[in-house]
């Protein structure tokens, strides 16, 4: 399924929120693909951005086009075998807040449900008890009112779109999801209201463990962004 009417955000063009000569830790906009996509049009990305001004720049982990919030970047190498292998071993810590559609009963609580790609659906990703990958998220409430709620997501694991799908398997959808919300929840937001506000990790030279902030972009009964004009999540 490709990308129709790719339209990214040009502003901010590039916020760096941290850089050394190992690492880059930017502030990804909600519209943008955080690699460059195989046809021409769609090579604007954060990588892309990234690697104007840092050629060495490359990708440790991913965000979806959706979503906005911290992305790190190594500078070199060492830094990116390093970084990498701590995302794998699930040594670093994220943290991520959304707006739902609904209440939970709960104030907290966690989703474990496996998951796997609807492929005839892709990029969807679905439940799957008998094939899916392990997929575990830890959630709980920050604010509410009577048609929606903040909330912070923790994901243990990191299946693509695990977040979004976990939120709908509670019947709460993040609001203006255009792959899984229901109309309502949909209208409620012109982009999806998921945001990666914190990263944890450890410096690969120094050791040192660093933490790093962005605040969410919206807010409980927030109108949203504007939407980047990209007709197609990824």
């Amino acid at each position: 399924m490709a990308l129709i009417d790719y339209r990214p955000p040009l502003s901010p063009y590039l916020r760096i929120l941290y850089q050394d000569e190992d690492l880059l830790v930017l502030d990804k906009p909600s519209g943008l693909l955080s690699v460059p996509g195989k046809a021409t049009e769609h090579r604007d990305s954060l990588q892309w951005r990234a690697q104007l001004v840092f050629p060495t720049a490359t990708v440790v982990h991913r965000l979806d086009m959706a979503t906005s919030g911290i992305m790190l970047m190594a500078l070199n190498a060492h830094s990116h075998r390093h970084l990498s292998r701590q995302f794998e071993t699930r040594q670093t810590k994220k943290r991520y807040q959304a707006r739902i559609w609904g209440t939970p009963e709960q104030e907290q609580g966690e989703v474990n449900l496996p998951l796997i790609c609807d492929w005839p659906n892709r990029p969807k990703q679905m439940v799957d008890h008998e094939r899916g990958k392990p997929a575990l998220t830890h959630w709980r409430s920050i604010a509410q009112n009577d048609a929606e709620s903040l909330v912070e997501l923790v994901p243990v694991t990191g299946r693509s779109h695990q977040l979004r799908v976990h939120m709908l398997s509670l019947g709460h959808p993040i609001l203006g999801d255009r792959l899984y919300a229901h109309e309502r929840a949909l209208t409620m937001a012109p982009r999806l209201q998921l945001h990666a506000c914190y990263l944890g990790i450890t410096h690969p030279t120094s050791g040192i463990w660093m933490d790093f902030h962005s605040p969410a972009p919206f807010s409980l009964g927030d109108a949203g962004l504007p939407d980047s004009g990209a007709s197609l999540e990824d």
